[in-house]
Order: structure tokens, then sequence, then C-alpha cells
């Protein structure tokens, strides 16, 4: 069950990634002046609790208690690709 380390450096570093591009968009946001950037950032947050799920899971090492993160990730993803899919609409409006 346990993750390598260089899985455990992927999945980290990715979900810190993950914040610094939420950033990067909220200031563009600003910069540009266009508001509808920033529910970007709000859209891409769900994907992010995604991926806290999923390291929160293996760092457990994946017990079956834990298991409703897994059903939790899935509905985050979802839910995510939905708002970050919205989010794109109205930049592209």
């Amino acid at each position: 069950n346990a993750l390598s380390i260089p899985t455990w450096a992927i999945h980290f570093s990715s979900v810190f990634e993950y914040l610094f591009a939420m950033n990067l968009v909220w200031k563009f946001a600003e910069t540009t002046g266009n508001e509808r950037w920033k529910g970007l950032t709000w859209g891409m947050l769900p994907l992010h609790a995604s991926g806290i799920c999923a390291c929160t899971y293996h760092f457990f090492y994946n017990p079956a208690a834990l298991q409703f993160l897994v059903t939790s990730q899935a509905g985050l993803t979802l839910l995510g690709n939905i708002t970050c899919m919205i989010a794109a609409f109205r930049i592209a409006q």
C-alpha cells in the first residue's frame, strides 16, 4: 500500500503546484481587472480538495475506514471539472 518516495514527491508537489497555479490565476485577475478569472480560482478549489483526499488516503496506507475519501475524491473531481468548465465559459464570453 505504501507509495514510493518518488511517488510521494509527485503527489506532494502536485498539491502545492496547484495552490501556486490558483494564486497565479487570482493575481492575473487583479492585474487585468477581469474579475471572471477569480471565478476560475474558485472553480479550481474542489480539484485541489480532491488531491488532498488522495494524499490523505495514501498517507494512512489506504485503510477501509477511510474508503469514503475515494468517493469524496471522485465527487470533488467531478464538481471541480464542472466548476472549471463554467468558469472557462464565463471567461470566454
